[in-house]
């Protein structure tokens, strides 16, 4: 009787650890920076390679920081969004050019629109990967006291920009 009981319960095991997985949105990944200081960071403009940002720039206001690529295919679909963020007064909107060519990432821009008012270089993806980048695109919410406070992995698409990013960043300008 127990080596009938014995497969049954492993079998029906597997089928509520399927049941609870199939009900998670695998695009949210919790990250352990949400409220905890931006891990500093300080490189080359893309533009500009004699000049850098880092974290000390972005203290004093609410920034977004979106990790992109040339080579990044869903950050094509993001692009019109962040094209419509960068409008907002009072946004600034930072890339995180990751583990790029230089030349292309210009070009891109270039061809695509640039909606940063600056873009960081990271060539080697050593800042991406203090951040806990997965892949590109990422967008984090940074507040004026160099706190992480929002991260969404993925493109962002309209919904988000409307229902999460633009009220979160409100609040934040309003505190």
């Amino acid at each position: 009787m127990i080596r009938y009981l014995l497969p049954l319960a492993i079998f029906l095991g597997l089928v509520v650890l399927l049941v609870v997985g199939l009900r998670h949105d695998p695009s949210v990944i919790p990250s352990p920076l949400i409220d905890k200081p931006a891990p500093a960071f300080t490189l080359p403009t893309l533009h500009a390679p004699d000049k850098t940002i880092g974290l000390q720039d972005l203290r004093g206001g609410v920034s977004v920081l979106n990790v992109w690529a040339s080579w990044c295919v869903e950050c094509r679909h993001e692009h019109p969004q962040l094209l419509e963020l960068a409008k907002d007064q009072g946004i600034r909107l930072i890339g995180l050019n990751y583990k790029d060519d230089r030349a292309e990432a210009l070009a891109w821009l270039k061809s695509n629109g640039d909606p940063y008012s600056t873009s960081a270089f990271d060539e080697a993806g050593r800042a991406g990967m203090d951040y806990g980048v997965y892949g590109v695109p990422e967008t984090f919410i940074i507040d004026r006291d160099g706190v992480i406070r929002y991260k969404h992995i993925g493109p962002i698409d309209a919904t988000t920009l409307t229902e999460e990013i633009r009220p979160l960043l409100e609040r934040l300008r309003g505190s």
